[in-house]
């Protein structure tokens, strides 16, 4: 069952009205099939120019779907043979970044990225994707041995931003942040950036420092939370809905901006109303511009990453 979003209220209207005349119609009293199809196509009209008009603090909502997908679905439908690796070899294992080795059509890559849960008690092991310096440090480990091994590295980005408790700050949280986001510049090995989510802060950076980044079209990618941000210039959270447009955190802006370089499409009514399919565009996204950086040599890829962060606001 769809969980609808404040936005999303005349359509859920429509929607349950819908359901209602399909169960008069199974009764048999009534032949409203035509009925019902009129209200299905009135339904997807609304549904697709409600999306088509999304404002940012909308997308932010949309990015934030607790039934839109996370890492573990987008191993399941878009990658084959995944086998997790764990622990940082310093400090223990952080379940909010995951990776290991995986195959996207035919192509061997380490797939890094942040999980966020799909219920309480998932999200809560998980962290609700709030990585720990241990999970920044198993990232660098990660991409080290793909520099090793001549494999590409793929990330899918999906967090609120780096763990800020005080055992994360006591264990080094900006080393591990300013390591891991070093660690993506420096590799020798094509890497590529997926945001599908919310990408905050430098959590996401530390994991999003790659030659090609892509975002999903409800995505959003900023530097803070619209709250946080809202709370600090007007000491409220309730200007989210006004910062986040100043912010311009959407995907369209970013591509604007040439912060990102593709915008990946998501289904009608978001990557939530049909997670298969999203998965399966992203996946074929990042194959393309994973074929396009194929056998280039190690320091044109380093020096294609400094090229486009360095000339981002240019």
């Amino acid at each position: 069952m769809i969980s609808y979003l404040e936005f999303e209220k005349p359509i859920a209207a429509l929607e349950a009205r819908i359901a209602e005349l399909r169960e008069t119609a199974q009764t048999g009293a009534l032949d409203i099939a035509s009925e019902i199809r009129r209200l299905e196509a009135k339904s997807g009209e609304l549904l697709a120019s409600t999306y088509r008009s999304l404002t940012p603090w909308q997308k932010t909502q949309v990015a934030r779907h607790p039934s839109r997908p996370h890492f573990r679905d987008y191993v399941s439908k878009a990658f084959t043979d995944f086998m997790p690796l764990g622990g940082d070899r310093k400090f223990g294992e952080d379940h909010a970044i995951v990776g290991g080795f995986a195959t996207l059509e035919g192509r061997a890559v380490m797939l890094i990225g942040h999980e966020k849960g799909h219920d309480t008690q998932s999200r809560i092991r998980h962290n609700f994707g709030m990585g720990k310096p241990e999970g920044y440090r198993k990232a660098v480990r990660l991409m080290e041995m793909a520099s090793r091994y001549g494999l590409p590295v793929v990330t899918l980005v999906d967090t609120s931003g780096a763990f800020p408790g005080v055992e994360a700050e006591e264990r080094g949280q900006a080393e591990a942040i300013a390591r891991s986001t070093e660690a993506c510049l420096a590799l020798g090995v094509p890497m590529v950036a997926a945001i599908v989510g919310e990408g905050g802060s430098g959590g996401a950076v530390a994991l999003a420092s790659a030659e090609r980044v892509l975002m999903f079209e409800h995505a959003v990618y900023s530097v803070i939370s619209p709250e946080g941000c809202a709370s600090i210039l007007w000491r409220t959270a309730e200007k989210a809905p006004e910062a986040a447009e100043a912010m311009r955190i959407t995907a369209q802006d970013l591509l604007a901006l040439g912060v990102i370089d593709r915008i990946v499409p998501e289904p009608v009514g978001g990557a939530h109303r049909d997670g298969t399919a999203a998965a399966l565009a992203l996946g074929k996204a990042i194959a393309d511009e994973l074929a396009a950086l194929a056998g280039k040599p190690a320091d044109t890829l380093r020096a294609l990453r400094a090229e486009r962060f360095l000339l981002i606001g240019a």
